[in-house]
């Protein structure tokens, strides 16, 4: 195992201001965590064989501009953290090349757009059981990865590495508190009270919410993330209180309002 490796991958992400890495090796995958788990095909050893660690890279949504979901500012935030995350993780493999170990990014979406993943909600590589494996959350009732820092509002990216690197140790905890808000907050009831991986029992739902909404410039959806009480970030925003999100309640007025401007601009 290369410790020092590992400093300098850490470090490199600290340069680029990637607040979550964390280092999952490749047989982790072969040890089934619970029901349904990972088909063999798309395990990080038989995408890109040789593969030794896989380098689990994550950027935040940040909650304000959530907040204002669906809207132009989200839609645009995603799009940039989008771009943020393969730029990285591609940065990251040149490095690792250029050290003497073969090694690949893994884009952070594996489907071409949602009318195809319509038709086929699976991508060729799941980056949230990559972050589970590397230690960085556990899932939600809502089927995404939560952390400590931002609760589920993280988008993950990967890098396949043949290196050696010390592992980091899988989260026991469960983070996620079933409190159901996700569940309540799900426009199109895409959601059950059910633990992983039986919360999220509507994909199809799900992703056509998202393709109506892409056609009004004003995707993704992500009020089940906004309103997730976990994270570190809620205290950041002073968002501690789950009331605000209740547009009823008088006492977030001016939160509700500049919500409602963002919304009413910039979408079709």
């Amino acid at each position: 195992m290369d410790a020092e490796l590992k400093s300098i991958v850490v470090e490199r992400c600290r340069g680029l201001e990637i607040p979550l890495v964390g280092f999952a090796p490749a047989e982790r995958w072969d040890v089934p965590l619970f029901e349904p788990w990972v088909p063999e095909a798309f395990r990080p050893a038989a995408i890109s064989p040789g593969t030794r660690t896989v380098i689990v890279i994550g950027l935040p949504v940040l909650l304000p501009v959530l907040d204002t979901a669906p809207s132009i500012w989200y839609h645009e935030l995603y799009g940039t953290l989008n771009a943020l995350l393969d730029q990285h993780a591609y940065r990251i493999a040149a490095d690792l090349n250029a050290r003497g170990f073969p090694s690949v990014p893994v884009p952070r979406d594996g489907y071409g757009s949602i009318g195809v993943l319509q038709k086929q909600p699976v991508a060729f590589f799941s980056h949230r059981h990559a972050a589970l494996l590397a230690g960085l959350g556990s899932f939600g009732v809502n089927n995404t990865l939560l952390t400590r820092a931002y609760g589920p509002r993280v988008r993950f990216a990967s890098i396949f590495t043949t290196a050696e690197i010390p592992l980091d140790p899988i989260l026991e905890e469960p983070l996620c508190t079933r409190c159901m808000r996700c569940v309540e907050a799900c426009p199109v009831g895409a959601l059950e009270p059910c633990d992983y991986p039986r919360g999220l029992t509507d994909k199809g739902a799900c992703a056509a919410r998202s393709e109506a909404l892409y056609r009004r410039h004003i995707s993704p959806c992500g009020l089940c993330l906004r309103v997730c009480p976990i994270g570190e970030d809620r205290r950041l925003y002073a968002r501690g209180d789950p009331d605000i999100y209740d547009e009823s309640d008088d006492r977030f007025a001016a939160d509700h309002r500049a919500w409602t401007h963002v919304r009413s601009y910039g979408g079709g």
